[in-house]
């Protein structure tokens, strides 16, 4: 039997800057309405080395839908293999490549960056993260902080941290809803109140906060930030866009890095096309719904707020759209070869 669109039981993370802005793109999160939901994981498999720097348990995404219901994701890998993931290199522990998220943020999330692959190799308990967010939803002054202004020393940057006004030396980019903005590791960043984001990342979760907006009870982490901040403007060529239309789609490349791609696909409502790839790939549905049909006739709908994993085989896989319909569609690099119907 053939593999199919494989969906996620999310993982909710409570944080003290969370809120409940995921009910808005059709969640039902735990608690109530006081209960502050910052993070959903969508998709992850990581091992307990590779979260909270090494401090934490295992996560792992399990399958909610069809015959693997209750499956690990780190147990279709192993079971599937090149069924599922193609030829897409994993992580040196077996795990796959990338950990999807929405964040949520009511408050402004702490000042951090990630460390890069030279820092990571020099400590064990660090790994590499690198990352884009794309805003979902905004509020008129939504913004984030990406980079530090041309000129600022670390000497500036650290008296910045001693008197509380690190953000009057970060870079402000206001936001809206559809913009999408790539960072890499050594990118001193925040993303600021009122702002929800996908987001697409290298597999870890070391965070190094240097500045928390005078919250309390919240560690920092300030000489290993310190050691690991690009200090100056983020200037990349990653989140350039590019876009192609045929005459019922249109795909927008948002972000092409050395560890995914990440593009916006927009279909009409009632068009059909196959699923051609031989390589994975995740949806992030923003906007409509639909359903994907095999060739044994097996269906798997989707709507707005789902997050599927297109495993690298399916028999005749085409999908449906049951009305406009907007995802993220997120591949591999050399492993994105699109043709437009």
């Amino acid at each position: 039997m053939s593999l199919y669109p494989l969906k996620f039981d999310p993982i909710y993370k409570e944080k003290v800057w969370g809120g409940r802005t995921l009910e808005k793109i059709g969640r039902t999160l735990p608690g109530n309405s006081e209960t502050k939901i910052g993070e959903s994981w969508e998709l992850v498999d990581l091992a307990a080395t590779s979260v909270s720097g090494g401090g934490g348990g295992e996560e792992r995404s399990v399958v909610t839908n069809g015959r693997l219901a209750g499956k690990t994701l780190n147990q279709l890998i192993k079971q599937f293999g090149k069924e599922l993931i193609g030829d897409l290199p994993l992580t040196a522990g077996g795990n796959f490549p990338l950990l999807v998220k929405f964040l949520d943020a009511r408050e402004n999330l702490s000042v951090q960056v990630h460390p890069s692959q030279a820092y990571a190799d020099a400590h064990d308990q660090a790994h590499l993260k690198s990352e884009a967010w794309y805003v979902v939803e905004a509020d008129p002054q939504g913004c984030i902080y990406k980079g530090i202004k041309q000129g600022v020393t670390p000497q500036q940057f650290q008296q910045a941290i001693e008197e509380g006004n690190v953000e009057e030396l970060m870079i402000k980019f206001p936001v809206k809803r559809g913009d999408c903005h790539y960072l890499p590791s050594g990118t001193c960043h925040a993303l600021g109140q009122g702002v929800l984001v996908a987001e697409v990342q290298t597999p870890s979760d070391t965070t190094f906060r240097v500045y928390d907006w005078g919250r309390q009870g919240r560690e920092l982490h300030i000489q290993e930030a310190m050691a690991c901040i690009d200090f100056g403007p983020c200037n990349t060529d990653e989140d350039k866009r590019s876009h192609v239309a045929g005459m019922f789609t249109t795909i927008s490349r948002l972000v092409s890095c050395e560890y995914f791609i990440i593009e916006r696909v927009r279909m009409c409502e009632g068009y059909e096309q196959e699923i051609p790839y031989d390589q994975p790939s995740i949806w992030m549905v923003i906007q409509g719904q639909g359903q994907v049909v095999l060739d044994d006739g097996s269906a798997t709908d989707f709507t707005r707020g789902e997050t599927l994993l297109m495993p690298a085989k399916m028999d005749g896989a085409k999908v449906k759209f049951a009305s406009d319909t907007v995802w993220l569609e997120v591949t591999f690099p050399k492993a994105n070869d699109r043709q437009l119907a």
